[in-house]
């Protein structure tokens, strides 16, 4: 049905918050059957895949990424045969389907953490100077005056992987997804779970300790012990049919540390950072795409890209307004790899930077003060007052109903319909998906790519027009261009030679 071993290499991902995608029961919280309600404007947008953050039981202290119970459905999203009615549906409609594994900690709502089962947590008799991602130490003291780690919130603590007992579990809990027909695991945290023997502390710092990656990293991270737990997955994941595979959420110190991540015997894919957090700027995204393309040929395995998810400023604001997002768009969708996009990118949502600080639910935002609910925000469905929501569990701004996918399905000039464009013609064109590029000459602050072939893609970063570079047919290009032909600032072309 769906065939292909390899389709990971080279495949379009869609990220689902499953809380603020799509609302069939009208509580105001997206749910599984409005995921799968929504399945065929997601095959009709030309995804290859769907990536379903936390679904689990959970007491959502961190938007599901505190876990009480990792083989069942919280009520608040459906039911297990909810999710298998999802999948069933993805699968006939060539769509498969990856979740979320959150391996680093659980709630403390599980029932390991409620049982008192120590063993399988990082206990000691006093705390060190570890600081939480989140802000703050990264210990809590329970009544008997232990303290036990949570590097994220204090409702997760982190687990013990020097137990043997959390390490078969976790090979269970993948087998009983891939039971389940799941195609893939996207891996929470992965450069977390190990730590270094004996706990150092880190020792003095400047800013917060949690950003400590560099040279120097931290005890708590990218600890080499961790590739002996994916050592274990990998032959898990290859025994099943089909293709499974794994991508790790991995932020390390350079990418020689993050090709480890990736290989034969460990994961396939790790997300790349760098590419998101470019600035815009023919200068910027090309370090970054030089440097990715040369990770990736250290182990043999594509890269990916990615612009926006659940944790990071929406790339519309954070690259200065729609037109810079739509270019960056075919730039990314043009590179060698795979591409992972995140719900409402393809409907051009900006960030909600007004939210109430009484309606915020980040648990950082207590902490820090900084805040991911804007990027959380439900994805506008119709124009209606409400965007197709009954009282959202976030706000949907007023201006979105412009925005919406109702608003946007048949304007030929829509973000909408050239997210539907631009993967319509990757699947189409044997320039795009994986290979190689070639990079070609071009005017200050342009990029301009060549994939064979015969497809050149050029991006305007500067102030002034351009000449198209390269003589061709234009196939899609991000925005309007000149009369002449010549391309705008904050513009991206494809052109077929």
């Amino acid at each position: 049905m769906l065939g292909n071993d390899d389709w990971w290499r080279d495949a379009v991902v869609y990220q689902v918050y499953p809380r603020s995608f799509a609302d069939a029961d009208g509580d105001g919280t997206g749910d599984l059957k409005g995921v799968r309600e929504r399945l065929g404007y997601l095959a009709g947008l030309g995804v290859d895949a769907i990536w379903l953050s936390p679904f689990y039981t959970s007491p959502m202290a961190d938007g599901g990424y505190d876990v009480a119970d990792y083989r069942d459905v919280d009520p608040m999203f459906g039911s297990l045969a909810d999710f298998d009615a999802l999948v069933a549906e993805a699968h006939d409609r060539g769509v498969r389907v990856i979740v979320d594994l959150v391996p680093n900690h659980s709630s403390d709502r599980h029932p390991w953490f409620q049982a008192g089962l120590r063993d399988r947590y990082v206990f000691r008799d006093r705390p060190n100077d570890w600081e939480s991602i989140f802000g703050g130490p990264a210990w809590t003291q329970v009544e008997d005056g232990q303290w036990y780690l949570h590097l994220f919130a204090p409702e997760q603590p982190d687990l013990n992987w020097d137990n043997p007992e959390v390490r078969a579990e976790f090979r269970d809990i993948l087998r009983f997804w891939l039971d389940r027909g799941v195609d893939g695991f996207r891996v929470d945290v992965a450069h977390g779970m190990v730590k270094a023997e004996g706990l150092p502390d880190v020792g003095p710092k400047e800013g917060r300790q949690a950003e400590m990656l560099g040279d120097e990293r931290v005890p708590y991270f990218d600890q080499d012990g961790v590739h002996d737990i994916y050592r274990e997955w990998r032959p898990i994941l290859d025994s099943y049919p089909g293709g499974r595979m794994a991508v790790a959420e991995a932020w390390v110190s350079s990418p020689e540390r993050l090709a480890r991540y990736v290989g034969p015997d460990e994961l396939h894919q790790a997300f790349n950072f760098e590419f998101m957090m470019a600035d815009f700027h023919a200068k910027s995204f090309r370090t970054v795409i030089e440097k990715s393309l040369a990770e990736a040929e250290l182990v043999g395995a594509p890269t990916t890209w990615v612009l926006s998810n659940h944790d990071k400023p929406r790339h519309v604001t954070r690259h200065g307004g729609l037109a810079r997002a739509r270019a960056a768009t075919l730039l990314m969708l043009a590179l060698p790899g795979s591409a992972y996009l995140y719900n409402g990118e393809e409907l051009g949502l900006p960030e909600v930077l007004d939210l109430p600080d009484e309606l915020r639910q980040d648990p950082a935002f207590r902490r820090t003060g900084e805040s991911r609910d804007g990027c959380r925000v439900p994805v506008p469905w119709t124009s209606a007052p409400g965007c197709g929501w009954n009282d959202p569990w976030l706000p949907i701004p007023e201006s979105w109903t412009s925005l919406s996918a109702e608003a946007q399905e048949h304007d030929p000039g829509s973000t909408l319909n050239l997210y539907r464009a631009a993967l319509r013609l990757r699947k189409e064109h044997p320039a795009l998906g994986g290979g190689t590029l070639r990079w070609l000459e071009a005017p200050k602050d342009v990029l301009a790519i060549e994939r064979d072939p015969g497809l050149v893609v050029v991006l305007n970063t500067g102030e002034e027009p351009i000449a198209p570079v390269v003589p061709g047919t234009v196939l899609l290009a991000s925005g309007p261009l000149a009369a002449d032909g010549s391309i705008p600032p904050d513009t991206a072309v494809w052109i077929q030679r």
